[in-house]
């Protein structure tokens, strides 16, 4: 049952029934968490110890909870659930409020106040409050759509934190383990937790090998604590850093420490990401050029008025034109302040992190959204992101000889086999007795090598009771290996077993298991042909697992914390696992590269297994280079950053290798996605610009450490991550475009007629109406675009690329004369085209006939709403590719069409429009419908890639630099000529970073000296051609068909 509901059920119950379900166990909720919370072993000891409490709470401790619902309500109510209260969504008045508290609506409003006061008392009241009403409604209309706008992205964002809290974990039920979420645990549930889990409640410690946890996020200790039969107390919100077992759930919810703390915090969404903080600069200085055309307008309007004025009849009239005056140049204010910038790239931000929930990524940090677009290389695991993480036992070597797992004989040992498969792990196995296969719970890789060992009879209940685990080693990156020390109980013998990295095993042994049974010792011969097994699974894409074993003495075993024997062992088999590669893997890393993204495999594998999968996914390519990561770590950083352009394939690395990996891909330059599922991954994922976590067999360690979640582990959702990176910044430019073409006009036209004719032609109301056009909802337009594929065809953004391009600034400057000259004309000279005949005495415009004013103002209205189809392709011939599949954007665009035929029909004495016919209609729409053939044709005009001002700086530096070099060459001459010398320039310097070669014209990155040819001793070329340095690693074949190569 869901948590909430549980919750309300237990509630309703609680307040109806009046029982009390705590006297139905022996034990209360206080002295639960007081005995967690006090670590007190006394207490715990006068309880009966774990198996003491476990009855008091009426669980089992080996088959968990029954699943009894009517239980589960019973335990709620006696003990709450694994709930805390959320933190209240900010209503929607306070994001009103906040609007209100903008100075230039502030200002507006005083200026609708005064024109109501004027208008009432100085005219007749049936019409004296129509302007100053006008002016209060456009300022509502404002406040309400940009309020309504902030709080759906604050339930958009609410909605994504509650993803982000989704946790589920191993709890035993009915004697089932089941996948239970972090909400639903209850106390006397047992939980199963291992490296990388959050411990979801406060419990005691049932049984655990090596557990190792990570209390600083509640106790502020950054030392690990090892938790035992001596400190058996787990809190909960900590982390597991290493091992695995399973606890006694005592306390959930609010009844724990970790409940109370995160009841009284609030997911912040507030940060300003770096786009933002970019737009916030760009707009401060849109609103300084409109702040001073502003001020111009109105020093122009009041010098010209009280030049004319008739000081000695002073009316109303005059009064309210004062006014009108005033608030055209506060509006004038409200609309060259592009607070359309950050609603628009909230606006992108929420829509493309809604877009990527639904395309399997959970994003955790807003930035990454940004960031993913520039991304220039992804280093990616292998297991679950290229292959499905399905894993199967296919070939096997096993006692001698190889064989097909299916047909294993009965002459193997199977006692020993089934031990070593079965008794190493913390997996756990539920055999049918139907005869149907046995239910296995446990990673993919114990998974593969549990199925093959019941397929040879292996029991594993039996096993498991029949033996008793002493110490357990348990499996890391960094180890790729697990062991354990057993004792059976019959015999009381002590025997360890090992199984891991086949290459890494296989060491560890100096004996070998015939096909009779008989151990005899491993000849070097033996090990020649096992090393050439493992090297055929591998060639074969085959993860090969060795199985080994050893007897010991009694006094070879002390306990816990020891260190486990691992030499001498017996090779018992050596398995080789299928994992086949997801379907769409190598379409999407071909779509990385057409995009400009390196995507290079980053895995624990052997080399050549990992090689053989790059191949089929398409990431080695000829001349690609595949290294292992003992050898890369023991290189120099030079010769690192020679290798890395054409570094594909990094196998058999450890956490501190990837880290190093991302550490020098970032001094190089590069923006990096690195995709990370295990606890020892967190440092690699927080170094990269953006961490990508696992969300199915990534640990809560990692998932912490990430900026985005893959909730479905597919490396084709993480291209999809770009693509919606990418539209970001796109979805933003076409907004700017769109924005600064609307505020250059409207600031023209004003600034142009307040100077030639003592008047403005478009008033508050109407500039009101046109800041919502620009603003609110033109941002929602055009930053809910989604991505087109033409998007991936573009390298990736850089993280300092120009807001406004070349390309933009051409469009603006188009549309900008365009439109200023159809109002000019229209404004001076529409009177005679369309042959209105002025009427004189109409407020603010003086010699004024209100079919033109009209027809002024919906002329330029409908210049914005087509000039918005030209914005959503900048550079791009077809404006109307992919219209179809932006609903949001007709929406917008035929709902903001339909106001204005509003407006301008029926709202006339507010807007200062009046009825057009219908032809004066097709003459404002075809004039706003031009824009379109003019961005088309605008678009043949050729412009440097270079933004113009990077243009003249680069142009001054060159000056410069030629003039400083003619000076040092009148210089140097002068000096040799002194001399007598003759000095020659140096074609390479070790200290630079590249050489000119005179014969092939191209850059190479530096290296050791150069030989008599001219070119770089012992090196040889890599991917593209690049130079590389010595060192031991794998060259891909030529595509010509020459093999690879290793040095």
């Amino acid at each position: 049952m869901p948590a909430r509901l549980l919750l309300s059920e237990i509630t309703h119950q609680h307040s109806h029934q009046g029982a009390d379900p705590a006297g139905s166990y022996e034990v209360s909720c206080e002295r639960l968490t007081k005995l967690v919370e006090g670590k007190d072993m006394e207490d715990l000891a006068d309880a009966g110890g774990v198996s003491g409490l476990a009855r008091s709470l009426k669980a089992d401790l080996d088959k968990g909870l029954s699943e009894d619902e009517e239980d589960f309500k019973k335990r709620a109510i006696a003990f709450g659930t694994n709930t805390y209260p959320a933190a209240q969504l900010t209503p929607f008045w306070e994001y009103v409020w906040e609007a209100m508290q903008d100075t230039t609506m502030q200002i507006l409003a005083l200026c609708a106040a005064v024109s109501l006061a004027v208008g009432l008392s100085t005219e007749d009241p049936a019409k004296g409050w129509y302007d100053g009403a006008g002016i209060a409604f456009a300022i509502i209309l404002v406040l309400v759509v940009g309020s309504t706008s902030n709080y759906q992205q604050s339930l958009q964002f609410a909605s994504l934190n509650d993803e982000k809290r989704k946790i589920f974990l191993n709890v035993s039920r009915g004697g089932k383990r089941l996948k239970v979420s972090i909400f639903e645990i209850l106390v006397g549930d047992v939980v199963h937790i291992s490296i990388g889990d959050q411990v979801p409640a406060d419990g005691i410690l049932i049984q655990g090998h090596s557990l190792s946890i990570d209390e600083s996020s509640m106790t502020g200790e950054s030392e690990h604590v090892h938790v035992n039969e001596k400190h058996p107390f787990l809190i909960s919100g900590c982390k597991v850093m290493d091992g695995f077992g399973s606890f006694l759930v005592t306390g959930v919810g609010m009844n724990t420490e970790w409940g109370r703390v995160m009841s009284t915090l609030n997911e912040d969404n507030e940060e300003d990401t770096p786009l933002q903080i970019r737009l916030d600069t760009l707009a401060s200085s849109i609103g300084k050029m409109g702040l001073s055309v502003a001020v111009l307008v109105l020093v122009v309007l009041i010098i010209r008025f009280f030049a004319t004025v008739d000081f000695h009849h002073f009316s109303s009239h005059d009064v309210r034109t004062l006014v009108e005056f005033f608030s055209i140049a506060v509006t004038i204010v409200v609309v060259s302040v592009p607070e359309g910038l950050p609603l628009a790239v909230t606006l992108t931000l929420a829509y493309s992190m809604h877009k990527m929930m639904v395309d399997k990524a959970l994003v955790r940090k807003l930035a990454a959204c940004e960031t993913m677009g520039s991304a220039t290389t992804i280093c990616s695991d292998k297991t679950g992101t290229l292959t499905m993480n399905l894993m199967t036992v296919v070939k096997s070597w096993c006692c001698g000889a190889l064989r097909e797992p299916d047909h294993t004989t009965e002459q193997l040992s199977k006692e020993a086999m089934a031990v070593n498969g079965l008794r190493v792990t913390n997996a756990a196995v539920e055999q049918l007795e139907d005869g149907n296969k046995p239910v296995i719970n446990g990673t993919p890789t114990e998974s593969a090598v549990l199925a093959w060992a019941c397929k040879l009879g292996a029991r594993f209940n039996a096993v498991r009771a029949s033996t008793d685990v002493i110490v357990i080693s348990s499996f890391n990156s960094e180890k790729k290996r697990m062991g354990v020390i057993i004792k059976t109980k019959n015999e009381g013998k002590f025997r360890v077993h090992w199984k891991g990295a086949a290459e890494i095993v296989l060491e560890q042994c100096d004996k070998v298991i015939d096909e009779n049974g008989f151990v005899l010792p491993m000849t070097s011969q033996k090990k020649t042909e096992l090393h050439q097994i493992i090297d055929t699974f591998a060639r074969n894409a085959l993860r090969a697992l060795c199985l080994c074993y050893r007897d010991l003495r009694a006094d070879e075993v002390s306990g816990e914390g020891q260190d486990m024997p691992d030499q001498g062992m017996v090779c018992l088999a050596i398995v080789g696992i299928k994992d086949p590669c997801r379907p769409g893997v190598p379409e999407a890393v071909a779509v990385c590269q057409k995009a400009g993204i390196l995507v290079r495999m980053v895995t624990g594998d052997n080399v050549t297994t990992a090689m053989a999968i790059a191949r089929e996914c398409g990431i080695l390519r000829a001349g690609g280079v595949a290294i292992e990561g003992k050898d890369f770590r023991t290189m120099t950083p030079e010769a690192q950053m020679l290798l890395l352009p054409s570094l594909q394939v990094m196998a058999r690395s450890s956490p501190t290798d990837k880290h190093m990996l991302v550490r020098r891909l970032l001094e190089m330059g590069d923006v990096v996605a690195v995709t990370g599922d295990g606890t020892n991954d967190a440092p690699a994922l927080h170094e990269a610009s953006i961490g990508l976590a696992m969300g199915i067999c990534g640990t809560e360690v990692a998932k912490e450490a990430s900026d985005i979640v893959i909730l479905d582990d597919n490396f084709a959702s993480i291209i999809k991550v770009v693509r919606w990176g990418r539209s970001v910044f796109f979805n933003i430019q076409k907004f700017i475009q769109f924005q600064m073409t609307v505020n250059l006009v409207a600031l023209s036209i004003n600034f142009v007629s307040a100077v030639g004719s003592g008047y403005a032609p478009l008033t508050a109301v109407q500039l009101l109406w046109v800041n919502l056009i620009m603003d609110t909802l033109g941002a929602l337009a055009l930053a809910t675009e989604p991505p087109s594929d033409e998007l991936m065809k573009e390298k990736p953004i850089g993280s300092t690329a120009p807001l406004m391009t070349n390309a933009m600034w051409r469009n603006i400057a188009c549309q900008w004369m365009y439109q200023l000259v159809v109002l000019l004309v229209m404004q001076y000279q529409g009177a005679n085209i369309l042959s209105l005949h002025p009427v004189p005495s109409q407020p603010g415009h003086d010699n004024g006939n209100p079919k033109l004013v009209c027809m002024i103002f919906n002329a330029f209205v409908f210049c914005q709403i087509f000039n918005q189809i030209n914005a959503r392709k900048p550079y791009e011939f077809n404006v109307f590719a992919g219209l179809l599949q932006s609903r949001m954007f007709n929406i917008v665009w035929l709902i903001t069409c339909l106001f204005q035929v509003l407006l301008v029909e029926f709202v006339g004495t507010f807007t200062s429009t009046t009825h057009l016919s219908w032809d004066q209609w097709l003459i404002c729409v075809g004039l706003g419908a031009v824009s379109i053939p003019i961005a088309f044709v605008c678009k043949f005009i050729p412009v440097p890639e270079k933004p113009f001002a990077e243009l003249l700086l680069r142009r001054r530096t060159l000056r410069q630099a030629q003039a400083d070099l003619r000076r040092a060459s009148v210089s140097h001459k002068s000096a040799t000529s002194k001399s007598g010398a003759s000095v020659s320039t140096p074609a390479w310097s070790p200290h630079s970073r590249t050489l000119q070669t005179s014969a092939a014209s191209k850059t190479v990155r530096s290296g050791p000296s150069l030989g008599a040819d001219g070119h770089h001793a012992n090196l040889r070329t890599g991917l593209n051609g690049l130079l590389l340095p010595e060192g031991r690693y794998h060259i891909e074949g030529r595509q010509d068909g020459s093999p690879a190569h290793q040095e």
